[in-house]
C-alpha cells in the first residue's frame, strides 16, 4: 500500500525558484546557535593553518604563476616590436621579423612550461590540505561529546565533511590563481603608463565607474552566497533524515507529507542558489561592456593623434585593455568561489572548535585488567540539561564478579545510568567510580578496554561478518572468533550465510536480522574479553527463540564479570544476584527477585503485568507519582 501510494507523490514543474517555501525551513535556526554565521575575516588563518606544511609547494606555483604572468606581460610588446621594426615604410625587415619571431617562440615554450607547472603543483596541494582537512574533521568528530551529536544532524555534518571541504578545495586552487590576476592586473597598469602615459590614463579613467558598481554589489552578494551555503546545508539534513528514515515513512504512509517538506527546502535553496548565481552573472557583462568602452576610447583618441602614436602600440594596447578586463572578469567570478569558502571555513572550523568536553585528565590513570572491576555510584546527580536532573542522588554498589540489574519505568534513567559508567557524560554531582577509581580520573581507552556494551539496536558496520565480531580486539585470532560464536548461538547461521564468516554486510548490518544482528553484538562483547559487561535491552527485540539462544550463552557470558543489566524480558532479571528499582530517577527498591516480589512494591506490580512493557503499564501502576524523567 505505500508502495502505491509512493507512486503517486504529485512533483510541480519547476518554476524557477520564484514560488516562495510553504515552510520554515528545517533546524537551521537551532544549527546557526551551535556553529554561529557563516562569514568570519579569521577564516583564512585557521585555513592557513592546513596549507602551513605545504607553504614550500605554495611558493612553486606562485612562482610559476609569476613567470606566467610576466610571459603574458611580454607577448603584446614582442607584437608592438614586430610591427613597429620589422614592418616599416621600406619593406619587411626579415632580421627584426626573425627577432620577433624567436622571441614570440620562446614566449611561449615559457608561457606552456610555467602553466603546466602552476597546475599539476596548484592541483597537488589543494588535494593534500583538502585530505588533512577531512582527517582532523573526521579524527575531532570521533572525540566530540556525545551531548553534541545528540543535537546535531548527521546530514549536516556530512555536508561539511564532503561539501564544505570540496569549497575549500576549490578556494584553494582559485586563490592562487588569483595572485596572477592580481599581479597581470597591476602589471597591465604599469606597462600601459610606460609605454604611452595618456592612453594609458584615459584606459584607466573608466575604473571609478567599475569600482562604484563594486562597491554596491559586494555586501549584496556576500548575503545571497551565505544564504545559498545555509539553505544546501538544510537540503542535506532533510535527505539525510529522509534516507534513514524511509521504512517509518511508508509504514506511516508519509510519503506525499514529508515530499512536501522536502520540496519546501529544496525550493528554499534552489532560490538562494539563483540569487547567488544572479549576483555573479550580473557582474560579466558589465566588465565585457567596460571593455568595449575602453577599447573605443583608445582607438578614437588614439587615431586622432595624426601619427603621433605608433600602430604596434596601439595595437599593444588593444591586447592590454582585453588583458586589462580579463583578470577583473575572473576576480569577480571567484568572488562567488571565495563567498563559498568563507561559509565553508567558517562551518568546518566551528566543527573542528566544538569543545570535547569528556576529555582525560593529564595524570589520569589507567584501569588494569587484573583490577577489580567494581561499580558504584556516589550520590550521583546527572541531567542532559543540569536544570532537569534525570538521576537525583543515585547510589549503589555492583560488586566485582556480581549481577545486578536495573529496573524501572520509561524514564526512571536505567540508560543514563549505563552512560555514566563509560563516561560518556560527566555528572553534574557525586561519583561514578570503577574499579574503586573516580572515572574521570582514569583515561577513556582503559575504560573503553574494560567495559563491552550490548545496547537495543546493535550497530553492525560495513564489513565482513570477521570484522564485525572482532571489532572491539583487532587481534584475536578467527578461532577466537569462531569459539565466541558458538558460544552466543551465532555460528550456525554465520555458516549458512554465503560466505560465512567472510560475508559481506550491508550499512548497519541490513543484509541480516535483528536478532542474527544482536547475536553478533554478543560475540562482539564477548571478544572484546571486558570485565565489565552492559547489556541495555539487549532482549527486547529479540524473538523467542532467539532469546533462549542467548539466555544460554548469558551464563558464560557473565561468568567472571561484572554485569549491569537492562532487561523487560524476566528471564534475564530474575537470574540477577541483585535488582535495583528506579523510579523518576532515584532508587526505590533493592533486592534480588524474591525479596522484592515479598515487598510488594512496584517490582511486584511489574512483575505481575508480566513486565511486557513499561509503556503498557497504566501511569497510576508504573508512576504512581505522574512525573517521568526527560529522558531515558
Amino acid at each position: 500500500m505505500a508502495q502505491e501510494h509512493a507512486s503517486e507523490i504529485e512533483i510541480e514543474p519547476n518554476d524557477g525558484g520564484r514560488r516562495p517555501p510553504r515552510a520554515v525551513v528545517g533546524s537551521h535556526r537551532a544549527e546557526e546557535e551551535i556553529f554561529g554565521r557563516a562569514f568570519d575575516q579569521k577564516i583564512i588563518r585557521r585555513i592557513w593553518a592546513f596549507v602551513r606544511p605545504y607553504r614550500a609547494t605554495a611558493a612553486i606555483s606562485v612562482a610559476a604563476l609569476l613567470i606566467f604572468t610576466g610571459t603574458q606581460l611580454l607577448i603584446p610588446l614582442i607584437i608592438r616590436y614586430a610591427i613597429n621594426e620589422a614592418i616599416t615604410p621600406a619593406g619587411v625587415d626579415r632580421y627584426a621579423l626573425l627577432e620577433a619571431a624567436g622571441a614570440f617562440a620562446l614566449a611561449i615554450l615559457v608561457n606552456f612550461g610555467a602553466a603546466y607547472a602552476q597546475e599539476a603543483v596548484i592541483g597537488k596541494m589543494a588535494g593534500n590540505v583538502l585530505f588533512d582537512i577531512r582527517r582532523a574533521m573526521f579524527a575531532h568528530l570521533q572525540m566530540v561529546s556525545l551531548s553534541f551529536m545528540d543535537k546535531t544532524e548527521i546530514g549536516r555534518l556530512m555536508s561539511r565533511l564532503q561539501g564544505d571541504v570540496n569549497s575549500i578545495q576549490e578556494f584553494l586552487e582559485s586563490s592562487i590563481y588569483s595572485v596572477g590576476d592580481i599581479t597581470l592586473l597591476f602589471g597591465i597598469i604599469v606597462v600601459m603608463l610606460c609605454v604611452n602615459f595618456r592612453l594609458g590614463l584615459l584606459t584607466l579613467s573608466v575604473l571609478p565607474v567599475l569600482l562604484i558598481i563594486r562597491i554596491v554589489w559586494l555586501p549584496r552578494a556576500r548575503d545571497a552566497f551565505t544564504a545559498a551555503q545555509d539553505t544546501n546545508s538544510v537540503v542535506n539534513g532533510a535527505l539525510a533524515e529522509a534516507i534513514h528514515g524511509v521504512r517509518t515513512v511508508q509504514s506511516m504512509d508519509r510519503q506525499q507529507v514529508n515530499f512536501a517538506l522536502y520540496d519546501d527546502k529544496a525550493h528554499a535553496d534552489l532560490t538562494t542558489h539563483l540569487i547567488a548565481a544572479r549576483y555573479t552573472q550580473i557582474m560579466v557583462p558589465i566588465v565585457d561592456g567596460l571593455t568595449g568602452l575602453a577599447m573605443a576610447v583608445v582607438i578614437v583618441v588614439g587615431g586622432s593623434m595624426n601619427g603621433r602614436i605608433e600602430v604596434g602600440t596601439l595595437v599593444a594596447y588593444i591586447f592590454y585593455i582585453q588583458r586589462f578586463f580579463d583578470p577583473i572578469r575572473s576576480l569577480t567570478l571567484q568572488y562567488s568561489v571565495m563567498q563559498r569558502a568563507m561559509a565553508s571555513g567558517k562551518r568546518l572550523t566551528d566543527v573542528l572548535d566544538v569543545k570535547v568536553e569528556i576529555q582525560d585528565k593529564r595524570d589520569a590513570s589507567v584501569l588494569l585488567p587484573e583490577m577489580a572491576c567494581s561499580v558504584e555510584f556516589r550520590d550521583v546527580t546527572f541531567g542532559y540539561d543540569p536544570k532537569d536532573p534525570v538521576l537525583k542522588n543515585v547510589s549503589f554498589e555492583v560488586n566485582p564478579g556480581e549481577t545486578v540489574a536495573l529496573v524501572g519505568p520509561t524514564g526512571s534513567g536505567k540508560s543514563s545510568a549505563m552512560a555514566l559508567v563509560h563516561r560518556f557524560y560527566d555528572v553534574q554531582q557525586g561519583q561514578v567510580l570503577v574499579g574503586g577509581h573516580d572515572v574521570r580520573d582514569l583515561t577513556q581507552e582503559s575504560l573503553g578496554n574494560q567495559i563491552a556494551m550490548v545496547l537495543q539496536e546493535p550497530f553492525l558496520f560495513t564489513g565482513t561478518v570477521f570484522e564485525n565480531i572482532r571489532y572491539g580486539n583487532t587481534e584475536v585470532s578467527r578461532e577466537k572468533v569462531i569459539e565466541a560464536a558458538k558460544v552466543v548461538g551465532a555460528h550456525d547461521f554465520i555458516m549458512n550465510l554465503p560466505d560465512t564468516y567472510q560475508t559481506q554486510l550491508g550499512e548497519r548490518g541490513g543484509n541480516l536480522s535483528l536478532g542474527q544482528r544482536q547475536l553478533v553484538s554478543f560475540a562482539r562483547a564477548l571478544v572484546a574479553d571486558a570485565k565489565i559487561l552492559v547489556l541495555d535491552e539487549a532482549t527486547a527485540s529479540i524473538d523467542s527463540y532467539t532469546e533462549m539462544l542467548i539466555q544460554k550463552a548469558l551464563g558464560k557470558l557473565l561468568e567472571g564479570r561484572t554485569a549491569l543489566v537492562i532487561a523487560h524480558r524476566l528471564a534475564t532479571i530474575r537470574g540477577a544476584d541483585r535488582i535495583i528499582v528506579l523510579q523518576n530517577g532515584q532508587v526505590i527498591e533493592t533486592g534480588n527477585h524474591d525479596k522484592l516480589m515479598a515487598l510488594g512494591g512496584l517490582y511486584s506490580k511489574l512483575y505481575n503485568l508480566n513486565y511486557s512493557s513499561f509503556d503498557d503499564i497504566p501511569d497510576e501502576e508504573a508512576d504512581p507519582t505522574g512525573q517521568a524523567a526527560s529522558r531515558t
